[in-house]
């Protein structure tokens, strides 16, 4: 099974926020989640997997090449949706689709207008008079119209109504197979949590976890109980604690021996957004 992406020892400084060291791979046929709080490192990531950013250290390859000697041919096989997707407001999509086709040698027309017309989207209407979700769809269109293998995407769901948003996880789930990848990066943790094979976490710069998610709900629970039911030792092992007027809860990574061992205690099973929450809270930099 080969990688799509291959990310080893990737660094970026900046005045007060650096990169330090990402690693991670995404392999054919899956779909990668890439959490973590606003101003984590995310974007950042991604504008240097796009080659946007001179990188500081560390080896990027996409689809087995080095993302900076072959970035036309490499980009030529990727679609972008981007949070705030910018396009010159006094074109229409017969416009927009005459600047971008050009680019790309396997742009199929025909699949263009087929998504043009599932997406409701009103052809001679100026880019400028569209709507949040409406250039999403436009973005999303452009994306899947000349045959990409990989999608990568940043925050593409934000600010959207929940009809579309799951409108948008099925399109990109019909996208997949076996010889395709999504790189997802998010803070709408429940998306991910729907669609997401594999989960890569960043925070304050750093790769908290990179796993597939199964592994990681498997790794981890919510633990709750009452004021009374915390003590020193179970201190120790709670991650993130939150404790309110009648109890606490928090995360834990050894779920089965906190069960075994606190039996009056309430164990879930975690969504994403917990884990995020809770680590984030914790100020863990690596697990």
């Amino acid at each position: 099974m080969e990688n799509i992406i291959e990310v080893k020892g990737l660094k970026k400084k900046y005045e007060g926020f650096s990169l330090q060291d990402i690693s991670f791979n995404l392999k054919n046929g899956y779909i990668m989640g890439f959490i973590g709080p606003n101003g984590a490192g995310k974007t950042t990531t991604i504008k240097l997997l796009m080659n946007l950013l001179k990188k500081d250290g560390g080896e990027i390859k996409i689809f087995g090449q080095d993302n900076v000697r072959y970035e036309k041919s490499i980009k030529d096989r990727i679609g972008f949706v981007y949070d705030n997707s910018e396009f010159y407001d006094e074109l229409n999509i017969r416009d927009v689709k005459r600047f971008v086709a050009p680019l790309y040698s396997r742009w199929d027309n025909k699949a263009f207008e087929e998504y043009i017309k599932t997406f409701n989207l009103p052809v001679k209407k100026k880019v400028k008079d569209f709507s949040k979700g409406m250039k999403m769809k436009l973005s999303l269109a452009l994306a899947l119209s000349h045959h990409a293998e990989l999608l990568i995407m940043d925050e593409p769901t934000s600010g959207l109504d929940p009809v579309f948003r799951q409108e948008f996880l099925d399109i990109i789930q019909d996208f997949m197979d076996e010889s395709k990848g999504v790189l997802f990066s998010s803070h709408i943790t429940s998306d991910l949590d729907k669609i997401a094979d594999y989960v890569t976490f960043i925070n304050n710069g750093s790769i908290v976890l990179t796993s597939s998610k199964e592994e990681v709900m498997e790794k981890y629970g919510v633990v709750k109980g009452g004021k009374d039911d915390i003590n020193d030792d179970l201190r120790q092992e709670l991650i993130g604690l939150h404790e309110g007027k009648f109890g606490f809860e928090a995360l834990i990574s050894d779920v089965d021996s906190i069960r075994t061992r606190y039996k009056n205690l309430v164990v879930e099973r975690p969504t994403m957004e917990d884990i995020m929450l809770y680590l984030v809270r914790e100020g863990k930099g690596n697990v």
